[in-house]
C-alpha cells in the first residue's frame, strides 16, 4: 500500500512539474526582466549622511563662536559612518555563523566597536555641547535617534543613525 502511495505521488509530481515550469518561464518574445537595482547604494548613503550633518548643524542653530567647534564633530561623525559601512561590507563577505554562540560573539564584537566609535563622537561633541544653550541641547537627542523614556536603560547602539550603515 505504501508503494502504491509513493508511486502515485511521484507520478503526480512528474505530471505537475512541467506545468509549474511553464508558468515560471517568461512568454516567448516578452521583454527581458529589468536588471536588479540596488535600493540603497553607497552614493545614497553618502547623500543621506551629508543631509543629516547639515540638518544636525541647522537644528542646533550654531552661533559664529560655536561654529568653530563644529569641524571636529563633523569629522568624527564622518569617520564613524565610514567605519560602520566598512564593517557592514566585511560582514557581507563573512561566512555564515556556525551556531548561535558565534552569532552572539559577532554581536559582542560589533557592540564593542560601536562603543569605541561612539566614544570618539562623544569626545568630539563635549566641547561643542558645553557651549550650547539648554534649548540648543534639547534638540539634539531626538535628532540623533535617541529614544525618549528609556528609564535609564541603555539604548542599543544599532538604533542610532550614526551606525545605520551597519544594519
Amino acid at each position: 500500500m505504501n508503494c502504491t502511495l509513493v508511486a502515485a505521488l511521484t507520478g503526480a509530481l512528474l505530471i505537475a512539474m512541467p506545468a509549474a515550469q511553464a508558468q515560471t518561464a517568461p512568454p516567448a518574445g516578452a521583454p527581458p526582466a529589468p536588471p536588479v537595482v540596488e535600493l540603497y547604494s553607497a552614493a545614497d548613503a553618502q547623500a543621506v549622511l551629508e543631509a543629516r550633518l547639515l540638518a544636525l548643524k541647522t537644528v542646533m542653530t550654531l552661533s559664529p563662536e560655536q561654529q568653530k567647534l563644529w569641524p571636529p564633530v563633523e569629522a568624527a561623525i564622518r569617520a564613524v559612518a565610514k567605519l560602520s559601512a566598512e564593517r557592514r561590507a566585511e560582514r557581507a563577505k563573512a561566512p555564515p555563523p556556525a551556531d548561535f554562540v558565534e552569532i552572539l560573539d559577532r554581536i559582542a564584537d560589533a557592540e564593542a566597536l560601536r562603543a569605541r566609535d561612539l566614544k570618539t563622537v562623544t569626545a568630539a561633541l563635549k566641547p561643542l555641547i558645553a557651549s550650547l544653550t539648554p534649548e540648543q541641547q534639547r534638540r539634539i537627542p531626538a535628532f540623533l535617534g535617541l529614544r525618549e523614556g528609556t528609564g535609564g536603560l541603555p539604548q542599543p547602539t544599532a538604533e542610532i543613525w550614526l551606525f545605520e550603515e551597519e544594519n
